[in-house]
């Protein structure tokens, strides 16, 4: 579990292909150097966020760690993007002192998104997004929670639909703080949402279907009594 507040931006400086005999199964190792801040307490096996997808620290040293990342995370996340030199967002897991300045962001990227444009206002930037599936637009709201590339952001506006997008401002000291600020249309992030969406989305979808299947769900219950109420209060 993480905060979506990212520690320190680390530097990408090896990239090696596993071969499937291997325990990264066909995917990529990936070493990443500049990270001595957030190393002074790590051990193997810990979870780090890399571009907000929850990894597990194979190696490390003073300054480095290595990850594996699966074919399935490439496939799903921007990680098969990166190069040599490539910047990322990092942060270590929550523990039990750990401040709460973001949000709960469990690290598994749910969609990947393009930016579509950057917007300068005053000294922030705009950022506009579009995701690859247009499906997740409905776990995301004005005002509400969106993790990008590992940071906790707010969303200030959405557009519904197949065409549809959501954008974020990015002030000047969250600009100098996380990799998204040097984005530009047409490069991808990867994306998850705000999970308290989904399982609202599960509950109600269960409470509507034990309806349909005969019984009452509570939410129909609590309409029908309040419509009667009503009713009774205007004398019908």
């Amino acid at each position: 579990m993480f905060t979506g507040l990212v520690e320190i931006i680390g530097t990408v400086s090896a990239l090696e292909q596993l071969d499937e005999s291997s325990s990264g199964g066909g995917g990529t190792s990936l070493t990443i150097s500049d990270a001595q801040d957030i190393l002074g307490d790590a051990s193997l096996g810990d979870s780090i966020s890399v571009n907000g997808t929850c990894l597990t620290v194979t190696e490390f040293d003073k300054s480095s760690f290595k990850v594996g990342v699966a074919p399935e995370t490439l496939r799903r996340t921007n990680l098969g993007s990166l190069q040599k030199g490539s910047n990322v967002n990092l942060e270590r897991a929550v523990s039990a002192a750990t401040r709460m300045g973001g949000h709960f962001v469990q690290g598994h990227v749910d969609d990947i998104a393009s930016v579509e444009s950057v917007t300068p206002d005053g000294n922030a930037l705009t950022f506009r997004f579009k995701p690859r599936n247009p499906d997740v637009l409905r776990y995301i709201v004005e005002k509400g929670y969106v993790t990008i590339d590992g940071a906790s952001l707010t969303v200030t506006r959405v557009e519904d639909g197949p065409n549809g997008f959501w954008e974020v401002m990015l002030i000047a000291y969250t600009q100098e703080k996380v990799v998204t600020a040097a984005k530009k249309p047409g490069d991808h992030v990867n994306v998850e949402v705000d999970q308290v969406g989904k399982y609202v989305e599960k509950s109600v979808n269960g409470y509507f279907e034990k309806g349909a299947q005969g019984e009452f769900a509570i939410l129909e219950k609590m309409v029908n009594r309040l419509v009667d109420e009503r009713l009774k209060s205007l004398g019908k």
